[in-house]
């Protein structure tokens, strides 16, 4: 029962600038079970915690440990240098740790 309490991890984050907004790649380890108990989304913030975009994971990850999913077309609001990427799980939600990421 353990592993119910320990929260996605975010073990890695790429962003880059793309044509139609910003590419994030997202890189997350987390102890999925399946449906009861799974990583099931990740969002990037702004500073002060604001979701600027979310990406909803569809299905438990139990043999793909850690996994990266991707999301396109994030507009982030111009003169912004840094944002926040933060995990979900179910049934724990939000993980209150977070990822700096440095916009270039």
């Amino acid at each position: 029962m353990t592993a119910f309490a320990e929260p996605p991890r975010i073990d890695n984050v790429k962003a880059r600038k793309s044509g139609d907004g910003w590419r994030f790649d997202v890189t997350i380890s987390h102890p999925d079970t399946g449906w009861d108990h799974y990583a099931d989304a990740w969002r990037v913030l702004d500073m002060q915690g604001n979701q600027i975009a979310i990406r909803i994971l569809a299905h438990p990850h139990v043999q793909e440990q850690p996994f990266t999913r991707s999301l396109s077309g994030v507009r982030i609001p111009e003169g912004t240098a840094q944002v926040q990427i933060q995990a979900r799980d179910l049934p724990g939600g939000w993980n209150p740790q977070t990822v700096i990421v440095n916009l270039r």
